[in-house]
């Protein structure tokens, strides 16, 4: 099959986050399948989001794409789909833009209000609707009102030859004492406010802890300014944005995975961490346990609780047997989200 992906996210795991991760991914994945993928980039930009994709999107109503099937990311393909076409158009809804504005302030809550709509578009024009989690199954019926018959569930796809290829790079270090690894885009929703305070009550439990956090975002100023006013000093790390490489560094050489995060509708840094072996601590909510199991590939705790994210992690860095019991499940666990298998159950759902 011929498809054509339209995407207005910026290429790239730093800027694109995780949805360019499971773009990448499912793209290549289909490709070693046999099947020709092309890809819409996004082009010029003016640095407003918003309007980056409205015109994004009116670039692609003018231009439209040659494909059996046409693959609209999140929002992506409103207003060509609503012309007529001959594809089949598929919308693949990473993170479901009117649940993450849930948790969201201010001017940002706005704006993605206002995509929320052309979301909302895109999944009545589409023949079909794909999401990476029953949560969000969920979530696309309330909010948006599609149909149970035209949703299908596909987890995002890891890449796990490439990472461990990169794990076995690694090279070994001296040993820094017990270390939290965190890797996030900072919004809001990600709550790396409790792993900082959940770190504060860590350091007087366990002296030598250390938490590594990978990544930047909306939040950042706001987490640098908590970080000092619970004089956490060099307890947490920030490691901003670093390449690919060094992120399987941070995976290797951490004792255990958390991101706190309340809205996930997939969560691939999860997968990330469990294909390095790592016990992960997470809350019940969202999508999370549907991929971090309790107590089988980790410990999950209520949301927006520093105290009991902090005993989870307590109870992972005191015990050996437990952290690598978990390590070894997740591992097992992320085999079924590798590039084919999703590639392959994906092109099933899509094909007219």
């Amino acid at each position: 099959m011929r498809f054509a992906f339209l995407s207005s996210t910026p290429a790239g795991p730093t800027e694109g986050s995780g949805t360019w991760v499971a773009i990448d991914g499912l793209v290549r994945g289909l490709e070693a399948l046999g099947h020709t993928v092309g890809r819409r980039p996004l082009g010029p930009r003016t640095r407003f989001h918003t309007l980056d994709r409205w015109l994004y999107n009116a670039r692609v109503a003018l231009a439209p794409p040659a494909a059996d099937v046409v693959v609209g990311v999140d929002l992506d393909g409103f207003m060509w789909a609503g012309q007529p076409r001959a594809a089949r158009f598929v919308v693949a809804l990473k993170g479901i833009i009117a649940d993450e504005l849930r948790n969201e302030r201010g001017v940002v809550r706005a704006l993605l209000g206002v995509q929320a709509r052309w979301e909302r578009l895109n999944t009545e024009r589409a023949d079909r609707v794909v999401v990476p989690s029953r949560y969000s199954a969920g979530i696309a019926h309330e909010v948006y009102h599609v149909p149970a018959e035209r949703l299908a569930v596909v987890p995002e796809p890891i890449d796990l030859g490439e990472w461990r290829r990169r794990f076995a790079a690694v090279a070994p270090a001296p040993p820094r004492g017990p270390t939290v690894l965190s890797v996030a885009r900072m919004y809001p929703r990600k709550r790396l406010e409790d792993l900082l305070r959940a770190a504060a009550l860590l350091r007087d439990r366990i002296p030598p802890v250390r938490v590594r956090i990978v990544g930047e975002g909306p939040e950042s100023v706001r987490l640098h300014a908590l970080h000092a006013t619970l004089g956490l000093g060099e307890t947490v790390t920030f490691l901003g944005d670093i390449p690919r490489q060094a992120l399987a560094v941070e995976y290797v050489r951490a004792d255990c995975f958390c991101l706190p995060t309340v809205q996930e509708g997939f969560g691939i840094v999860f997968a990330e961490a469990m294909a390095a072996g790592l016990a992960v601590v997470a809350c019940r909510a969202a999508a999370v346990p549907e991929l971090v199991e309790d107590r089988r590939t980790g410990l999950l705790v209520n949301p927006r609780s520093p105290e009991e994210l902090a005993m989870a992690l307590e109870t992972l860095l005191m015990n050996d047997g437990l952290r690598a019991d978990l390590g070894r499940a997740g591992a097992a666990r992320v085999a079924s989200f590798d590039l084919e298998p999703v590639a392959r159950r994906f092109a099933q759902v899509a094909a007219p």
